[in-house]
């Protein structure tokens, strides 16, 4: 049995996707809902795929799925999904759908990442995981990995490009190329974004502002949790 609130979100995600072809945002179901924040719009869904109404497909825009309808609403629901009553394909009619829904037919949106928390890019901190936050970012900014946003604090990347208050893209992995830019685990507790160098068996990790020092460890202290693929920046 679905909560009004999830019965309300499933039906609203119904609609949507039979009037535009894909799957509102998180903005929308918030304001279509009059929640005043997304975490709940989260709750609502992750409770929907327990229950296996709905389904969110991985790194795509858009990317949720209605499995089924309430018993109740469901034949209705779908005898105005089509015209055809033989077609299990909904058609999407995008007559009078502003550029903007256009656009987001067409895969051309964002695409919604957990936002993970802050990390150091001077001294390092603990990495705060807060599943309920998330960033939208250009889905052409990704590949088939997996993902999540941090928000960078401090200034010891800058040379790179990276400055307090930045959002970086992350894709989790836990190898990388000499000279990349990482998300690096020292010790097991301490997390902090900055360029790996592996010299013989040690690590070096390297700020990109010279008012720092590069840290050097031995083996088995540091371990790649990341590596960064894109930045958002508000001004």
């Amino acid at each position: 049995m679905l909560t009004r609130k999830q019965h309300e979100l499933l039906l609203y995600i119904h609609r949507h996707l039979n009037e535009y072809g894909v799957s509102p945002s998180f903005d929308e179901m918030k304001d279509a809902l009059g929640l005043k924040s997304k975490s709940g719009i989260h709750r609502l869904i992750s409770g929907l795929e327990e229950r296996k109404f709905l389904r969110r497909l991985p790194h795509r825009a858009r990317a949720l799925e209605v499995l089924r309808l309430p018993e109740n609403t469901a034949a209705s629901a779908t005898k105005n999904a089509t015209s055809d009553p033989n077609s299990n394909v909904v058609q999407a009619d995008f007559r009078g759908a502003s550029p903007d829904q256009m656009a987001r037919a067409r895969g051309l949106e964002a695409v919604q990442l957990p936002l993970y928390g802050r990390i150091a890019a001077g001294t390092p901190i603990e990495a705060l995981r807060d599943e309920s936050a998330f960033v939208d970012v250009p889905g052409s900014l990704l590949g088939r990995g997996d993902y999540y946003c941090l928000e960078v604090e401090g200034d010891s990347m800058v040379d790179a490009g990276i400055l307090d208050g930045d959002t970086v893209i992350i894709e989790r992995c836990d190898r990388s190329e000499n000279g990349s830019i990482v998300v690096a685990l020292v010790d097991g507790e301490e997390v902090t974004l900055k360029r790996i160098r592996r010299r013989g068996q040690s690590v070096a990790l390297e700020p990109a502002n010279q008012a720092y020092e590069t840290r050097i460890f031995p083996p088995g202290r540091v371990n790649v949790q990341g590596r960064l693929v894109g930045l958002v920046r508000r001004y």
